[in-house]
Order: C-alpha cells, then sequence, then structure tokens
C-alpha cells in the first residue's frame, strides 16, 4: 500500500464553492479506480474548524503503485495541474489502517502530523494518537498512520461521520471536512 497527498493551499478569499463544485461534479470519476483502496476528497476553510488557511487536500491510499503510476502519469493528475499548478505529492508508506465497515459515512478527518525522532531503535517509537486531541475518540470511523522515511515524519489520520470535538494544546491537529470518498 501506499499512502498520497498533495495539499493546495489556497488565498484566504478564495470561494471554496469552486471546490465544492468541483469535487460534485468530478468525484465520482475516481470510483472504482485501478489500484485504489480509497480517496477522501478533503478541505480546510479559513476561519471554519479553527483552520488558518483554505486548502484542498485529498489523501489517497494506492494498493499498489500500478493504479498511483496510472493516476500520475496517464493524465488524470493533469486536473491539478491545470488548475492548481505544479503540486508537491507526499508520499508516505501505512504502518496501519484500520477502516470501520461504515468509513464511506465519513464527513471529517482529523490528522495530526508529527516527526520520528532519531533513536537506536525504531520498535518502540511513541506516534502521538488521535484520541490525544479528540474528545468522545470512540466514534471515529477508523484511523490511519502514513509515515515517510525519506523525511523521517509521519501523519495520523481519523475519520468521523460526525464533527468531533478537538482538543487543541501545543499541537494543531488539522480538522478536514470531507466531500466525497471515492473506494
Amino acid at each position: 500500500m501506499i499512502g498520497m497527498q498533495y495539499k493546495v493551499i489556497l488565498p484566504k478569499d478564495y470561494d471554496m464553492k469552486i471546490i465544492r463544485q468541483r469535487v460534485k461534479q468530478n468525484g465520482y470519476k475516481t470510483d472504482g479506480f485501478q489500484g485504489l483502496n480509497f480517496k477522501a476528497y478533503l478541505i480546510t476553510e479559513a476561519g471554519k474548524n479553527k483552520n488558518l488557511y483554505n486548502s484542498y487536500a485529498p489523501l489517497y491510499i494506492w494498493n499498489n503503485h500500478e493504479g498511483m503510476n496510472k493516476f500520475i502519469f496517464d493524465g488524470f493528475y493533469d486536473n491539478i495541474l491545470e488548475s492548481f499548478g505544479w503540486q508537491q505529492i507526499n508520499i508516505g508508506v501505512p504502518l496501519s489502517i484500520n477502516l470501520d465497515k461504515d468509513f464511506n459515512n465519513s464527513r471529517y478527518v482529523v490528522e495530526y502530523a508529527g516527526n520520528i525522532p532519531q533513536s537506536k531503535s525504531l520498535s518502540q517509537i511513541p506516534f502521538n494518537t488521535i484520541n490525544q486531541y479528540v474528545k468522545n475518540a470512540e466514534n471515529s470511523l477508523g484511523d490511519l498512520l502514513v509515515y515517510n522515511p525519506d523525511k523521517w515524519g509521519y501523519s495520523q489520520f481519523g475519520f468521523y461521520q460526525e464533527k468531533p470535538e478537538i482538543i487543541y494544546s501545543g499541537d494543531h491537529p488539522t480538522l478536514y471536512e470531507v466531500l466525497h470518498i471515492s473506494q
């Protein structure tokens, strides 16, 4: 499996209805896409849910590299290039993925991004968990932990049908709205 995400940061005054309409008209095009486990069409809106910026940040989990390569190099990713310009695609390896049978009902995603500290052993790395940042985390429809050994970073995602209540402390998790999920 391969995790993939690009985060298109948009101006604070960008009309997010444009992204909502774009996903409404085109989201179904990745339903059943070759090699795709799922794609969650995620957005943040400046000033909403304590988000500081507008973004379009789809999250993909690929079952294999063939599907991801087809998406990137056979013209499908060209829509992003044409609309938003050159974007860096973040790639990661899923360490754990636990999705409920009702996962596709997710309407919110919480992401916590962290760093993997230098260590003499990686067998006991203390990854922060989404449960630290969400009240009523037991309402989760699934979670995903993706790491990137190239940058020694990780992201943990929690999926929710109802808007979770975030516990903000020194760390600042991101709360995304889910516009569509392709499987």
